[in-house]
């Protein structure tokens, strides 16, 4: 009975703590809210309270620091109050990462030496600085708070993500034993604990990577990790003035049985292009030559032959479609009659329903060979609603001067549909694809077939990896490479091409291919026509 009565004790003493406890947590009056200028001295005390190991290095904010942050971006600046007394509080800015969105960077470097003047109302990434928590009120809910605070902000300004430089706080205990960056996954994947990396975890965060060299910081070895949270209902901003989307189809050839299939499928394409809302969608060479499948032939020439009959139901298809849905559209090639010859002729759809046509100017041998195809003369650049476009067609991306030509005219952007067979051959039109983006500082957009005919001859099997290709400067994406497929999958690219940054790459660039060309040693001549034809 004695032992009974001291359980009931213990159990009654356990319940009074219990409600204790419960009732204090009711007086408590939690607010949170967008700091004020007011609020500095408690943030100033309050942050040396938090990290009193980076107060020794100066690494906290002070009053010059916070009232800035105040001045360029109130909303991103956090408090949580408890009965009046702020216990923590959050730091952010936005900023844009530019076309390495997880690129390694430095918490002085992101935010300008703790001054936010880094921060960019037009960057698409809500960048958190730094949380504090009072010692006293850890383990009680008010960081999570500020998570939730900061993705408020996040989706209010429809921002599409969070970005973090997390500590690893435990990882100087483990140091000897290991790298940070396998701390880090170790944690991630729940064998280890760290106080604050396994926090971020639940808050929704992915880990990307570890950076070095990011803070002093002893706990963390002067690491951090790049933490990412995607904000679910994000929708697409509106693009600057000087920029246009663009959608590359990396198409598969497949049997059909009639024209209809053929049509199915571009449809289906051109509408995913216009869910993308992009200003133009471009399909590979020789695109029609999938409607060899159900044509009866005997050869590759009476094939090709039959495909220039349906030129007026291509062109048929393709208006409506880029009048529906409001888009250019580049609808690969076609091979067309022009007078005594047949040509390789790409021709761009737009909306207003206007045709312009550009044939392919130089021939493969087995072009020439197998289907009796011949090279045009024309080569014009397109002054469209939305850019000044060109178009080169496969091969005539490996001569250098039908790109010049386009870029001395304005182009902005060439499009090139291609078809090759192997990876050798790919690889040619690629190479020369990019070299033709950085020697010209254009945009160039590509995209060929997939998938195989095994009844067509001459069309068997195909091989491509579509991408948009840059030049390369700081302005761009590190490789040049602003978009990719994956090889031989059928599926769709698409990116936007910010001509602001062309122009800045052009006049100011690290190299300026376009203005430091020698004319002087070098003279480029050219006789074709330099009016649009159609």
């Amino acid at each position: 009975m004695p032992a009974k009565k001291s359980s009931d004790k213990k159990k009654s003493s356990e319940k009074k703590s219990a409600d204790k406890k419960k009732a204090a947590g009711k007086r408590e009056k939690i607010i949170v809210r967008q700091a004020t200028f007011n609020d500095i001295d408690a943030l100033v005390a309050l942050n040396k309270a938090a990290y009193p190991t980076l107060a020794e290095d100066g690494v906290v904010w002070n009053q010059r620091n916070l009232e800035s942050h105040l001045r360029i971006f109130p909303e991103g600046q956090g408090v949580v109050e408890v009965n009046g007394q702020i216990v923590a509080s959050c730091s952010s800015l936005i900023v844009h990462m530019g076309r390495d969105p997880y690129r390694d960077h430095t918490w002085a470097g992101i935010t300008d030496g703790a001054m936010f003047y880094s921060h960019n109302p037009s960057g698409d990434t809500l960048y958190g600085a730094d949380v504090n928590v009072h010692p006293d009120f850890r383990g009680r809910g008010m960081a999570q708070r500020l998570y939730q605070y900061r993705r408020d902000v996040c989706q209010q300004m429809n921002l599409k993500r969070i970005v973090l430089g997390g500590r690893l706080y435990k990882y100087h205990e483990y140091a000897k034993r290991m790298s940070a960056e396998e701390y880090a996954w170790k944690v991630e994947a729940g064998e280890y604990r760290d106080p604050v990396l396994s926090f971020q975890l639940k808050q929704g965060f992915t880990l990307k990577k570890v950076m070095a060299n990011y803070l002093p910081d002893p706990l963390s070895l002067n690491h951090a990790t790049f933490l990412e949270w995607l904000n679910p209902k994000y929708r697409g901003r509106m693009r600057k003035p000087r920029a246009i989307r663009v959608s590359s189809v990396q198409y598969q050839m497949r049997a059909i049985n009639g024209f209809e299939g053929f049509a199915q499928q571009v449809r289906y394409f051109v509408d995913v292009a216009h869910e993308y809302d992009s200003d133009f969608v471009l399909f590979p060479e020789l695109l029609t030559a999938q409607l060899m499948s159900y044509l009866k032939t005997k050869t590759p020439l009476d094939a090709i032959r039959k495909l220039t009959s349906l030129t007026k139901k291509v062109d048929d298809l393709f208006v409506s479609l880029a009048r529906e849905f409001q888009i250019g559209i580049i609808g690969g090639t076609h091979p067309m009659k022009v007078g005594k010859n047949i040509e390789n002729v790409a021709t761009l759809y737009l909306p207003d329903g206007s045709i312009h046509r550009q044939p392919k100017i130089h021939i493969t041998p087995n072009e020439r060979r197998a289907w009796g195809i011949e090279g045009g003369s024309r080569l014009a650049v397109f002054d469209t609603p939305k850019a000044r476009v060109g178009i080169l067609v496969c091969y005539d991306s490996e001569f250098p001067e039908a790109a010049r030509y386009l870029a001395d005219n304005g182009a902005e952007v060439i499009f090139v549909p291609f078809c090759t067979d192997d990876r050798q051959a790919y690889l040619r039109v690629r190479y020369c694809c990019q070299a033709r983006a950085v020697e010209n500082q254009v945009y160039v957009v590509m995209s060929g077939t997939v998938g195989n005919l095994p009844h067509v001859e001459n069309m068997d099997i195909q091989y491509a990896q579509s991408a948009v290709l840059s030049p390369s400067d700081f302005e761009f994406a590190r490789d040049g490479i602003l978009a990719e497929a994956m090889p031989n999958i059928e599926t769709v690219i698409t990116t936007d091409l910010d001509f602001e940054a062309l122009t800045e790459a052009i006049n100011y660039g690290s190299v300026r291919q376009r203005r430091d060309r020698r004319p002087d040693l070098f003279r480029f001549t050219s006789t074709f026509d330099e009016r649009d034809s159609e």
